[in-house]
């Protein structure tokens, strides 16, 4: 067997064989389009690795006991960051993007009809294995209209399995911490805190106290008809539990990773966002490629596509560190390092 070498190990005459401007075809001047495609392969590229993470996450969440205070969970966390740092990348390679003006653009748009990030299923894909529910998104009458069927089928495939965002509704459900951890002292701290987090609210800010109640104290209905929420109570009062505590030394692993959903978030929000801007700055008002109302559209989804936006609400909910309740000395030493 021969020695491996770098060009054969990155099977660089494929990818570096993988550019086919349409404009060359037509023998038209269009200097920009090798850019335009670079940048949208490295996207994709990027979209696989992303695959792989959340996939690999996924796998460790489903486990029916994992241990909280195991290497898992920092896999998991560390895996967390990997993501987040994948999607600065994408929000910065904007910034390669639009060092091509509007008329360089127009070199070579018209030769891409139809075709359109729109079409791109990796992120659609994505999104369902995160917890982007096709009720939840705008525009899904036409989301997949335009993509092969075999797509379809992957998307489809992703949307029937327990995205990250039900498994970490189960790890919430599930985990031995459910505070306090007796139910009558359970029963006892939420009655506290309920109080004096009414106590904090402004004048102005009453109607929380009902947006409390729902969320922290009923457990919503999950019908067809109100399948409105993807974490249950008692997953949002051990979820806010780690963040008004996170301080103890067993919370700060699910606090991070709590965190890090969050910045997931925000972070495809910021380039969905870029996305939107560069659209408006290259083609203005006009349609996009794939059909779409271009900016119109992208600044919807923007807006709609908050898909950890669940965990979010609950920093509602928070009170200063110290109006918080004082837990029992057995919790906090369950919650802390025991001297042996």
């Amino acid at each position: 067997m021969g020695e491996m070498h770098y060009h054969d190990y990155l099977q660089l005459d494929k990818i570096l064989n993988a550019q086919f401007p349409e404009s060359n075809k037509k023998n038209l001047t269009a200097h920009d389009e090798m850019l335009f495609i670079i940048i949208h392969q490295a996207y994709e590229l990027w979209f696989k690795q992303l695959h792989h993470e959340v996939d690999s996450i996924n796998i460790i969440m489903k486990k029916p006991a994992m241990n909280d205070n195991s290497p898992e969970l920092q896999t998991v966390v560390h895996r967390l960051n990997r993501i987040t740092t994948i999607l600065r990348v994408l929000v910065q390679q904007v910034d390669i993007m639009e060092t091509m003006t509007p008329m360089d653009f127009l070199d070579f748009r018209d030769l891409l009809r139809p075709a359109s990030g729109f079409q791109s299923w990796q992120f659609k894909e994505l999104e369902a294995k995160l917890g982007l529910k096709l009720q939840h998104r705008y525009g899904q009458e036409h989301y997949i209209s335009q993509l092969r069927k075999e797509h379809i089928d992957v998307i489809k495939k992703a949307e029937s399995e327990k995205s990250l965002l039900e498994l970490v509704n189960a790890w919430l459900e599930r985990m031995p911490l459910a505070p306090p951890l007796v139910k009558e002292e359970r029963q006892s701290f939420w009655i506290d805190y309920r109080t004096r987090y009414e106590n904090s609210l402004a004048d102005a800010e009453k109607d929380n106290l009902k947006t409390f109640d729902e969320v922290l104290l009923e457990e919503v209905r999950r019908s067809e008809e109100a399948n409105v929420r993807s974490l249950s109570a008692k997953a949002c009062r051990v979820a806010l539990f780690i963040m008004l505590y996170r301080g103890y030394p067993l919370l700060q692993l699910p606090f991070q990773l709590l965190n890090g959903l969050l910045e997931i978030d925000e972070q495809l929000s910021s380039w969905r966002y870029r996305h939107m801007n560069m659209v408006q700055r290259m083609i203005g008002t006009r349609i996009g490629t794939g059909g779409s109302s271009g900016k119109d559209y992208l600044k919807a989804a923007a807006d709609k596509h908050y898909i950890f936006k669940e965990i979010a609400h609950l920093n509602s909910f928070l009170i200063e560190r110290r109006k918080l309740p004082h837990l029992s000395y057995d919790l906090q030493r369950r919650l802390g390092f025991v001297a042996t």
